[in-house]
């Protein structure tokens, strides 16, 4: 089959489709299956007017059996396709989630985290006999509990929550407006269509440039779309010919973010070590530069060989730090402080000018 499956939406049983492609082929699956709402009748608001609610064959089930079985096959069929680094995104509701959150755990699946997502334009209970639905859970899960490594851009997350760890609980809008998909009379075309600020937040997370995201129930083509723009690949698989049809000329009118804007911001741990000594081999602070710490009440001495010497001890920049503040550990880089236009500068900052001319 090669790379054909690539970029492609493909038109068929996404347990047949998935079955056929290569093992290991997805650094991600995104899922968002049929909830079973097991809705009964037409849903009104007070006025008697009728409510557009998920009403779709494709959502029906005869029984909470057969919706175990559907969706064992199902998430058996995406952990064959996922590589052994990959990891699983599938999204749903009370009705559902519980449901898929035990057989995913049954199959060999690691939960890593549930993720809510609170919307902050929730169609309201007009029957008033239960709480407004204003939340759908997403679990985000590894292939399993023994591999050793799996994405996730920690960094690129707080960056994108203004420096502050990107928490558990996300506050986007639903999908409305220009975003949502319209069919020829002007209704909804996609009874469920996801938010493309979703799918952007789950894309930047847990997948780097490059990297394939299968999804499964591809409906109108979010996945597809969001990781077009981020250029990442995508393989869609979606049973109904006409949904299929919507998200190819959807993604065809995506056009890619620039190379240079998809990159991420790459955790610490990722980039390369930067020892002290390089400093000062490359003349940055050469041997014999006084340090202070962040108020100058501690003094150390540069020395050749990248140690500093203090009034009674000689050691790494991280030990002198420790054994002038009488702790037991420091961190020397965010101590440590030169002199530059009569300002206090972290030494950090000569380590990131070295990250940057090693890349």
């Amino acid at each position: 089959m090669g790379l054909a499956f690539l970029d492609e939406v493909i038109v068929g049983d996404c347990v047949e489709q998935m079955n056929a492609l290569p093992e290991g082929c997805a650094d991600l699956v995104f899922a968002d299956p049929p909830y079973n709402l097991q809705l009964e009748g037409e849903l009104r608001r007070p006025d008697n007017s009728k409510v557009d609610a998920v009403d779709d064959s494709w959502d029906r089930f005869g029984s909470f059996a057969e919706y175990d079985r559907f969706t064992r096959h199902w998430l058996t069929a995406a952990r064959r396709v996922l590589k052994d680094s990959g990891a699983l995104w599938v999204i749903g509701s009370y009705h559902n989630i519980f449901r898929v959150g035990a057989i995913l755990q049954d199959l060999g699946f690691w939960i890593l985290n549930d993720v809510v997502w609170r919307k902050t334009n929730p169609m309201p209970n007009f029957r008033g006999v239960r709480f407004t639905n204003a939340h759908e859970t997403m679990i985000w899960a590894a292939k399993s509990r023994d591999q050793k490594s799996y994405t996730f851009n920690y960094e690129a997350m707080k960056a994108l929550n203004d420096e502050l760890q990107m928490r558990s609980d996300w506050t986007l809008p639903i999908c409305s407006g220009h975003e949502r998909l319209k069919d020829a009379a002007g209704g909804k075309a996609h009874s469920t269509q996801k938010p493309e600020a979703l799918l952007h937040r789950v894309i930047v997370a847990s997948t780097r440039p490059g990297d394939t995201i299968l999804d499964p129930f591809f409906g109108s083509g979010t996945t597809g779309a969001v990781a077009k723009r981020l250029g990442r690949h995508f393989i869609g698989i979606e049973r109904a010919a006409n949904y299929a049809a919507l998200a190819i000329e959807r993604i065809a009118a995506i056009t890619p973010v620039p190379e240079d804007a998809v990159e991420v911001t790459k955790s610490k741990r990722a980039e390369p070590r930067i020892p002290f000594g390089w400093v000062v081999e490359q003349g940055l602070l050469p041997p014999g530069s006084v340090l202070t710490g962040p108020t100058k009440r501690h003094r150390a001495k540069v020395r050749a060989d990248g140690t500093l010497v203090c009034a009674d001890a000689t050691g790494s920049i991280h030990r002198i730090a420790a054994h002038v503040q009488g702790l037991d550990a420091c961190n020397g880089w965010t101590f440590w402080h030169y002199e530059q236009n009569g300002s206090l500068v972290p030494i950090d900052l000569l380590r990131q000018r070295l990250r940057a001319a090693l890349a």
